[in-house]
Order: C-alpha cells, then sequence, then structure tokens
C-alpha cells in the first residue's frame, strides 16, 4: 500500500478558541498554514483530497479547487473532527484515507510512511509518538463508518471514543516536529521563529535581556555542553555596543594593525582568527553564517539580535519582549500576554526548544 491507494482527508474544522483566531488562515511570508499544507498534500499521488470543514467556506472552496482536493462542508457545527471524518469516509472511494488534523503546520508526509505497512484487519493504524496517540494523523479504514455514525447518532463527538469500540492497531513513531500542534498564541511564537531560521545556511536563536547583569552568558554557557550531548553544535556571536580591543601593544597583530591593516588573520595548528575592520557594523547573522563546523549558533545581544529570541529576565527591568521573541526564561513566573515562560534554571526545556526552533530536533528527540 502507498499514498497512491488512499484517499487523504485534511480535518480543517475547529473554532482556534485558544488562538483567538482561525489557525487556519493565519500567514508567514503570505502563504497561510492551511495552503502550506494543501501544497504538501498536492505533491503527493494520493487518489483523492478532501479537506474536510472549515469556518472560512468560501477561502476553504478556493484553496480546494487551487489544490484538486473536493470541500466537504460541515453539516452541523460544533461536533468536531469526527463530524469531518464521517464525511471524508461517506465521500471517499478509497479503502483507506490518512486523517489528518489542518493545525500541524511542520507536517511531513514522510513521518506517516511506517503506517502504510501496518495496516491488516484493524479499522485504524494509529501513530503513538512520545506516549501520546495521535488519532488525528493516522490511517483509516471506510469501513470504521458505521461505529462513527454511531458515534455521532448518540452523541459521542470524540475520536478517541470510537476508537476505544473498535479493532485498532497502535503505532509507536519517533518524536518528530511533524506532529507539532498549533493551539496558542504562544506556539505561533515558536513556529515563525523555526521558519524565521528556514533560509539561512545556519540557524540562529538570540539570547538577549533587557539589562546588563541578567546571565545571557551563563545561560549560553549551561545549554551548549547539553547541545553537545545531543550531537549538536554550537556557535557564539556576541554582540558589544562598546567596540573591543584584543591584542596587547607589541604583539605582531597589533603592529600590523598599527601599520593601518583593516583586516589581520592568525592561523595555527589548532584553528585561525579574523579581526576584520569594517566602515558599518557587521550583520550578525552574516557573521554567524560564516562559523564553521557548528549546527546553530547563539547570537547573544541586548539589542541587535534577530528572530527567534529567547529573552531572559532576572527582575531587573521589563522583559524584554518584541515580535521576534519566542519564549521567556525568567528567575520567577511571569504572565506575560501570548508569551510562553519557563523557569530561568529550566535549561533542560531550554536546549529542547532550541533544537526545535533550529530544526535539528533530527539529532535528538523533541517532547
Amino acid at each position: 500500500m502507498d499514498f497512491a491507494d488512499s484517499a487523504l482527508l485534511i480535518m480543517a474544522g475547529g473554532q482556534s478558541s485558544r488562538l483567538g483566531q482561525d489557525k487556519l488562515f493565519l500567514e508567514y511570508d503570505g502563504v497561510s498554514l492551511l495552503e502550506r499544507l494543501l501544497q504538501k498534500a498536492a505533491a503527493r499521488d494520493f487518489r483523492e483530497i478532501f479537506l474536510c470543514g472549515g469556518r472560512d467556506v468560501e477561502a476553504c472552496v478556493a484553496l480546494a479547487v487551487k489544490y484538486g482536493a473536493r470541500f466537504l462542508p460541515d453539516e452541523v457545527g460544533g461536533r468536531g473532527p469526527l463530524a469531518g471524518l464521517r464525511s471524508g469516509l461517506r465521500a471517499m472511494t478509497a479503502e483507506y484515507a490518512l486523517v489528518l488534523a489542518a493545525d500541524m503546520p511542520l507536517w511531513d508526509f514522510a513521518a506517516a510512511v511506517p503506517l502504510l505497512g501496518q495496516t491488516g484487519a484493524e479499522l485504524a493504524v494509529i501513530p503513538v509518538v512520545g506516549g501520546r496517540r495521535q488519532p488525528l494523523a493516522g490511517l483509516y479504514r471506510r469501513a470504521i463508518l458505521p461505529q462513527v455514525e454511531a458515534a455521532l447518532n448518540s452523541g459521542l463527538y470524540k475520536v478517541g471514543a470510537v476508537l476505544a469500540q473498535v479493532p485498532c492497531r497502535w503505532v509507536t513513531l519517533p518524536a518528530a516536529a511533524a506532529f507539532f500542534n498549533l493551539n496558542t498564541p504562544a506556539d505561533w511564537r515558536l513556529l515563525q521563529g523555526r521558519w524565521a531560521n528556514a533560509g539561512r545556511p545556519v540557524p540562529v536563536v538570540t539570547v538577549t535581556a533587557p539589562v546588563s547583569g541578567t546571565g545571557k552568558t551563563t545561560f549560553i554557557e549551561r545549554l551548549i555542553p547539553l547541545l553537545q550531548a545531543k550531537g549538536v553544535r554550537a556557535g557564539v556571536v556576541k554582540s558589544d555596543s562598546h567596540g573591543y580591543e584584543l591584542d596587547e601593544a607589541g604583539k605582531d597583530s597589533y603592529r600590523f594593525k598599527a601599520a593601518g591593516a583593516q583586516g589581520v588573520a592568525l592561523v595555527s595548528p589548532d584553528g585561525y582568527f579574523i579581526e576584520q575592520r569594517t566602515a558599518v557594523r557587521p550583520g550578525l547573522v552574516e557573521i554567524a553564517a560564516r562559523l564553521e563546523n557548528v549546527d546553530m549558533v547563539f547570537i547573544e545581544s541586548h539589542s541587535h539580535g534577530v528572530s527567534p529570541k529567547i529573552s531572559l529576565w532576572r527582575g531587573l527591568g521589563k522583559p524584554a519582549i518584541d515580535a521576534a521573541t519566542a519564549v521567556l526564561f525568567a528567575s520567577e513566573p511571569l504572565q506575560v500576554p501570548d508569551v510562553a515562560c519557563y523557569p530561568l534554571a529550566a535549561v533542560e526545556k531550554a536546549a529542547e526548544l532550541v533544537l526545535f526552533l533550529c530544526a535539528l530536533e533530527g539529532k535528538t528527540a523533541f517532547q
């Protein structure tokens, strides 16, 4: 069995209540989340694709037409993805369907490939990722339709309630960002931070704080060995608004600069150092890209950092939060709108989020 033998049912209903706006039409670089998913789907050879439900019917119809899908509106609102599942099962001609939630913006269809070889007498093949069942990323046989109908008619609107009553195969898969669900504004910040790294030659994470003395350097120092233990090589670019002077008077490099050299390189058996004088401040991402043999780079900066930013707060000044801030680590609990806040000492969590923001969870497991 492969995708060409199956249908794809995209569950696009839901109220997006925790996010406060329709998550499917959030845009990044001018493309909505729903359209991104449909682009991926159209690139696969599914027998048929159905877009099940959606609050903005006109927009959903337009996207369905654009990407060769068929839009199935909710017959009755307020019944969750089970109603969309019923519509899709009724309309499809394939024996199996991959049922997928539309709020999985990092979805990769390769994540579902292991399920294709697990089909048998069961009515559903459901992945289990990080100990959590993922019913909206599983395979369903068309023959499950009577149980879905019965559940809806009896007032049971949970997919899990149906799965508890039918033969299922549960397939444990490695944790992966493909199963990341977008539910809250804090999730949206993390997602935008990850996508900000997508076009860079090396991903970066800025560590920033409102005032000096907050512990940015210490925070990075604690993160580097944790990342190294997971196979990730980290570099650091430090921004300093006060200028610098590295060489002692009398050293050769000092003498070269005194003579007017605009750049000096020192090369040794252990590596090299390049000091380059410039007329304007160089971009920190540009400098980060010049580091060799690194998987990601921390930028330590108060005011010149770029997205995604990890902001630190230790009771001094106001927390430094702007549009590029992905997450906050603070010395005491803070309620900051739309931003996830963790204890400043939670460096294991910080390492996990750095891996996610840099799309390096393939070197380890994203929990």
